[in-house]
């Protein structure tokens, strides 16, 4: 009985002391490692976006061009109906 009266307090001492070693040691190293892992996730997030904003990008080129051929077909047709009226005619709308 009488050694382990004197192990269990170094046993404990050894312990608080490996615990309080292991966070001072690890608390660093996981911190940096969850604002790694957090850097990661927003550019992931980031690049989707960039994506999806690339491809909103070319649609809305699609229908700009689209847009300006029908504004140039309106045009022309304008043109050939006010050619084919007589001066003295006035539109019938």
């Amino acid at each position: 009985m009488l050694l382990w009266e004197y192990l269990a307090p170094l046993i404990m001492g050894v312990v608080l002391v490996l615990t309080v070693g292991g966070v001072l040691i690890l608390r660093p190293i996981a911190k940096h490692l969850g604002s790694l892992l957090e850097a990661m996730t927003r550019e992931r997030l980031d690049g989707g976006r960039n994506q999806e904003m690339g491809h909103i990008r070319e649609l809305m080129e699609t229908m700009n061009q689209r847009l300006q051929l029908m504004e140039e077909r309106q045009e022309f047709t304008d043109r050939l109906l006010e050619r084919g009226r007589e001066p003295g005619q006035e539109r019938s709308d």
